[in-house]
């Protein structure tokens, strides 16, 4: 395979060798005989395969007993409507912070559940920063955020302090920083953008804060219904499923946590020192909003643009151009980015703006 700088913003980048592992279960799964793909999801292999993911979620975060990690199917997106049904009550209210496309998606589906009240937003600025100064209401079911925007690559810096539940859509940064689960009462990540390939949705719940809304909600929906089964209430999505669990004993094996928030610091600081120090480029996001996953700039002459797109396209660098909705450049830096890739890309921005200068 030639060698490609990986900078898409999804499906993320995944380490060779969880690629290698992946594509030989496919094949067979640990001498069974059978493919990955094939065999039982109820079969003995693939229980072990999906009570270790679990376990490792819980190991990695330091879960208290009260939280249940759950692999389920839908992605991010069917976590939007997932987390209204379990925690706003019938006849109830939630508050979200819009901080780009995917919270305003969130809040698009909560309201057809209840009253949903959008405290803040940054959509006039084209979502350059988060907000700041925040009211919080307490008399609210829960408040939602998303921790981090893909497109527009802006990040919470530190969790807000609230007295209702919190709930958050972790999609794009889950893994890569320390956090405090027991300031959350819902998590929910989509694995493709940060650990593993599309088609499972991560979720750790608090268990005591579920069965209150007093409502009916759907099967599928119910994440009471997916805890009793272990994941397991229909088939699951195997192969992202077992894939994702390679990603957490990559995690684990590369200093867990606190070596992936190394890493992603080590990455950012030098994606943004490329940007800030040549006059050709300038970042999107506002400084004390910057996400360590997504950097998104543009250039600041649009005329160069064709001959610095041949620069990174020869080097070997895919995935880099940026979302419709901002223009200009995105480089996403996800777990298993190396910092060569980083290195790359920014040696050639740092020789495009020595020549065009």
């Amino acid at each position: 395979m030639a060698h490609i700088h990986n900078f898409s913003a999804g499906p993320c980048i995944l380490p060779k060798e969880v690629m290698a592992e992946a594509a030989q279960a496919v094949v067979e799964l640990n001498g069974s005989g059978l493919s990955l793909i094939e065999m039982s999801h109820r079969s003995k292999p693939f229980v072990a395969v999906m009570e270790e993911a679990r376990d490792l979620v819980r190991e990695l975060l330091n879960l208290p007993d009260r939280y249940e990690v759950l692999f389920l199917q839908g992605g991010a997106s069917l976590g939007f409507l997932t987390a209204a049904h379990n925690l706003m009550r019938k006849g109830g209210s939630a508050a979200y912070v819009n901080t780009g496309t995917w919270s305003k998606k969130a809040i698009k589906e909560a309201k057809l559940l209840g009253d949903v009240r959008e405290i803040a937003s940054s959509e006039d600025s084209n979502y350059n920063h988060i907000p700041s100064d925040i009211s919080f209401p307490s008399d609210v079911d829960y408040i939602h955020i998303t921790s981090n925007n893909t497109i527009f690559g802006t990040q919470w810096q530190s969790l807000p302090q609230t007295n209702a539940p919190l709930v958050c859509d972790m999609s794009s940064d889950m893994f890569s920083r320390a956090i405090n689960v027991e300031d959350y009462a819902l998590i929910y990540a989509g694995a493709q953008k940060n650990m593993g390939p599309a088609g499972t949705v991560l979720y750790i719940v608090d268990k005591e804060k579920l069965g209150f809304t007093e409502r009916p909600i759907p099967s599928y929906l119910d994440l009471r219904v997916h805890l009793e089964k272990d994941s397991m209430f229909n088939t699951p999505p195997v192969f992202a499923v077992y894939t994702s669990m390679l990603m957490l004993r990559w995690i684990k094996a590369n200093g867990g946590i606190s070596g992936m928030q190394e890493r992603a610091a080590a990455r950012a600081k030098l994606m943004y020192a490329a940007i800030d120090s040549n006059p050709l480029f300038t970042g999107h996001a506002n400084l004390d909003s910057r996400s360590q996953m997504n950097a998104t700039f543009r250039l600041t002459d649009d005329s160069l643009a064709e001959e610095f797109d041949k620069r990174w396209n020869a080097a070997g660098i895919s995935g880099l151009k940026g979302h419709r909705s901002v223009g200009g450049y995105r480089a996403s830096m996800y777990n298993a980015l190396p910092l060569e890739s980083v290195e790359t890309l920014t040696k050639i921005m740092n020789e495009f703006a020595a020549v065009n200068a």
